[in-house]
């Protein structure tokens, strides 16, 4: 079985995606997660381009990585500076790791406009660089930048500047669809031309601009290409780039090729989540084989069928990339899907879509084994315009009464429920200090009862979550600050019923 070596490029190229910045601090912690996983190659930056990345090759020094090699970033050496004298280069050695990948123009267009030099100084650029480097460093790898259009422009010599850098010793050869739009016929058809003369092992770069990144990834593989970057969730500018968490388990699960032990692979979902946790982004819960959707069920066929034999409608066992089988109850649902549930809550009778914490804790009521962690004594809640061009004040007053002792406060928000929600926790947190984790991920207002105008009954859908967990919560009433209030105080029960519970096995 092949090993394809997993090259991480989250800590250089992830961070480029426009919500994303990243601490030297945070750099170390996901190349912890990173090492954990147990790709080959972590990229840490480019050492020549700020201050911060130099920080960041002192700082991991000091980390004991026990699977992966760090890598340092940059490009091939400036024209009319000898390699020996380049800012850049010399960077790359300092940086102390063993391992660097340098980019070359191989689009002559990027040659003659950007570098504004003849065709044949930059191969001389490429051959220098790489051979300053191999004597300097255990292993030098070569991004073709936008080899795929320069390539389709001038293919002899896109593959000229290949030649250069495997004349020059490169280690590996990483052919980059940098802009993203190349489509995986094309990729396939240049790479075929490139293995006729070229023999020094290649890589593959793709970005995803065209939504096809990881379809490009995987048939150069196919094509013997034995090295894939890529990021953890895609991260990366414009459209991000090849998504590692899509790209490793289809190789391993659907092609047969050897990536990540099965321990490490069952640690994929966690990595993935831990990344946006780290960059301070929502998780995407529509990712393949990763996010929460991914192996969710609605229809009462599907269920049905899945409760039966799960791969009717799984293509692979969610436990195998550390994720869950989900069952969603929405007017879609059967009974298969309130029995599912049911079973899943350790309950012997038969989750409101969007709501499953409001269901687990109502069966839990029902059943009499529902922790009351406080009591409402009251609330009052404020909304005051005081000028026509100004926006509402709202204020809210709350008394609860927490093992025999009465807590009474308040709190502003951007509107009432805010003011609500922002009251509860102040009061609460005093008793449960866990409570300061919990963000109000979204909130939903639902008409349930059309035609009675102002009288209609709302359903109020509430997304909670902490650093580790999501979850959903419900409330309906004629009511919007009852239904809300309902909500609101079971995503809090959740909290301190999951905290108390544990972490699931």
């Amino acid at each position: 079985m092949k090993t394809i070596k997993i090259y991480d490029t989250s800590l250089r190229d992830g961070t480029q995606a426009e919500e994303i910045s990243f601490s030297v601090e945070d750099k170390i912690l996901v190349a912890r997660k990173l090492d954990e996983l147990g790709v080959h190659y972590i990229e840490g930056g480019w050492p020549g381009s700020n201050p911060k990345d130099v920080q960041f090759y002192k700082e991991i020094k000091k980390v004991r990585l026990k699977n992966s090699r760090v890598s340092a970033f940059g490009s091939t050496g400036r024209p009319k500076v000898k390699p020996s004298e380049d800012h850049n280069l010399k960077a790359l050695v300092s940086s102390g790791v063993g391992v660097a990948c340098i980019f070359g123009k191989s689009w002559d267009l990027h040659v003659k406009e950007a570098l504004k030099i003849p065709l044949r100084e930059n191969l001389d650029l490429i051959y220098d660089s790489v051979t300053f480097l191999e004597k300097e460093l255990d292993e030098v790898f070569y991004d073709a930048e936008h080899f795929f259009d320069g390539y389709k422009a001038n293919p002899e010599y896109a593959i000229k500047t290949l030649k250069a850098a495997a004349d020059a010793g490169a280690d590996c050869l990483v052919l980059c669809d940098t802009n993203g739009g190349t489509l995986p016929h094309e990729v396939a058809e240049a790479i075929k031309m490139v293995q006729k003369t070229i023999k020094t092992p290649l890589g593959i770069h793709c970005h995803n601009d065209s939504d096809l990144a990881v379809a490009n990834s995987l048939i150069a593989v196919e094509l013997g290409i034995g090295q894939v970057q890529g990021t953890i969730n895609g991260f990366g500018e414009r459209c991000g780039n090849a998504n590692l968490c899509s790209i490793i388990p289809n190789l391993q699960f659907k092609m047969g090729y050897k990536c990540l032990s099965d321990s490490q692979l069952a640690r994929l979902s966690e990595t993935s989540r831990f990344v946006s946790e780290i960059a301070n982004l929502t998780h995407n819960s529509h990712l393949p084989y990763v996010g929460e959707s991914a192996f969710a069920h609605k229809g009462g066929i599907h269920v049905s069928a899945v409760m039966k034999k799960a791969e009717t409608y799984e293509h692979i066992r969610p436990e195998l990339v550390g994720n869950r089988q989900r069952v969603l109850i929405s007017d879609l649902s059967g009974k298969s899907n309130i029995l599912f549930k049911a079973k899943e809550f350790g309950i012997d009778i038969y989750q409101f879509e969007g709501a499953e914490a409001s269901f687990e804790l109502l069966m839990k009521r029902v059943l009499g084994t529902h922790k009351k962690y406080f009591n409402l004594i009251g609330f009052r809640v404020i909304d005051e315009k005081r000028k026509e061009d100004e926006p509402p004040i709202a204020e809210a007053t709350i008394m609860v009464e927490v093992g025999g002792k009465v807590e009474h406060t308040a709190a502003v928000g951007d509107g009432p429920i805010n003011a609500i929600d922002n009251a509860l926790r102040k009061a609460l947190e005093k008793f449960y200090p866990s409570l300061k984790d919990v963000k109000l991920l979204d909130f939903k207002v639902r008409v349930l009862t059309a035609g009675e105008g102002t009288a209609a009954s709302v359903r109020v859908l509430i997304e909670s979550g902490d650093k580790t967990d999501k979850w959903g919560t419900v409330g309906v009433s004629e009511n919007v600050i009852e239904a809300s209030w309902q909500a609101l105080v079971d995503s809090i029960d959740y909290k301190l019923y999951k905290d108390e519970k544990g972490p699931k096995a």
